[in-house]
């Protein structure tokens, strides 16, 4: 399977490039999976499509400020750098720019000197390994230099943080948000509790992945990167029920869906378990865990776009994104959303 099927046009004026002033005021399109057919409401119309027994599963993952800013000791030379992931202790693996600039042994500095980096290894695709050196707190230290490392079709600058953060972010540890959980607001997911639907948290935490385009033609050629992933013995429990009484299991975000495939895949149930997923949902896969899917709209020729794919059909898709530019939804990572069913 190419590549090139899972492209559309989108035009640059409808990618979103700030979050809308009230998290469940976007907009949502409802795709059918078994029939394509497709309807148009709001986020907080959610709930008229979840119904009592459903569980909702969420991504609790929280993004690190982790874009850093900084120079070279020697030579003042500008040099940022994306915090991926914590090997041990003080050491990271990073995303580097210009990287052909770090080589093992450069030290970098942030903040007039309050953070200091020092490289002690070089991978390749941009990724340098770091010592971090500072006194204090660590994740301290990188709430006041570091910023949100937003996607770089994103232009405008983000005014509120925590915007690029769900409500009920926790756990500490990823490079990008989950961002269908933008949608919900304390309020909205206290509704959806009160009508017995049950909403449970996983974590995934977003790595590479998400900053890497698919550079093959065959997509079965493609290779995904590792993401740390746990779910808890209480969760599996609720999803072994909800399935056992026939309702349905809705993952909010495709991270949450790979989580679960992953472990349904490998276990053939729910059970509480921690591990790396490299996961690759495209047309063709069995779907073993999830009933339905709430995302956004997602880049053309994406892992994304092929994920999605496969849980509602390529045609139906595709079908539905042109529709969604006809119709002006706003896409991507601040954009409208999309339930499908």
């Amino acid at each position: 399977m190419k590549v090139e099927e899972f492209d559309y046009e989108l035009d640059e004026s409808l990618i979103a490039q700030t979050p809308i002033k009230k998290r469940d005021q976007s907009r949502l399109m409802i795709l059918e999976k078994e029939t394509g057919k497709i309807a148009h409401q709001h986020f907080y119309n959610i709930i008229d499509y979840l119904e009592e027994g459903d569980t909702l599963v969420l991504n609790d993952t929280k993004v690190l400020p982790a874009r850093l800013i900084g120079e070279k000791e020697k030579t003042h030379a500008v040099v940022e750098v994306l915090l991926l992931k914590n090997t041990q202790n003080d050491e990271w693996e990073c995303l580097t720019k210009p990287a052909r600039r770090i080589k093992v042994g450069t030290i970098l500095s942030f903040g007039e000197g309050k953070l200091k980096a020092k490289c002690i290894a070089e991978k390749e695709e941009g990724i340098r390994c770091f010592t971090f050196l500072y006194e204090g707190i660590f994740l301290e230290i990188l709430e006041e230099l570091g910023t949100m490392p937003l996607p770089p079709y994103i232009h405008e600058k983000l005014k509120e943080q925590d915007r690029y953060q769900t409500v009920y972010a926790k756990e500490i540890g990823s490079a990008a948000a989950p961002t269908a959980g933008l949608h919900f607001t304390k309020e909205l997911l206290e509704k959806i509790k009160q009508k017995g639907v049950n909403i449970v948290y996983i974590t995934l935490h977003v790595g590479l992945g998400t900053f890497r385009p698919v550079s093959v033609e065959k997509i079965e050629d493609h290779k995904m990167h590792k993401e740390f992933y746990h779910m808890s013995q209480e969760v599996a429990d609720c999803l072994t029920e909800t399935k056992k009484n026939h309702k349905k299991v809705i993952a909010v975000g495709t991270t949450s869906t790979r989580t679960l495939e992953t472990i349904m895949k490998q276990y053939h149930e729910f059970k509480e378990c921690s591990g790396w997923t490299d996961i690759f949902i495209y047309p063709g896969y069995h779907l073993q865990a999830i009933d339905g899917l709430i995302t956004n709209f997602h880049l053309p020729k994406s892992t994304l776009i092929m994920l999605v794919s496969a849980i509602a059909g390529k045609e139906n898709i595709l079908n539905a994104y042109k529709i969604a530019t006809e119709q002006k939804y706003r896409f991507f990572s601040f954009g409208d959303a999309m339930l499908i069913i």
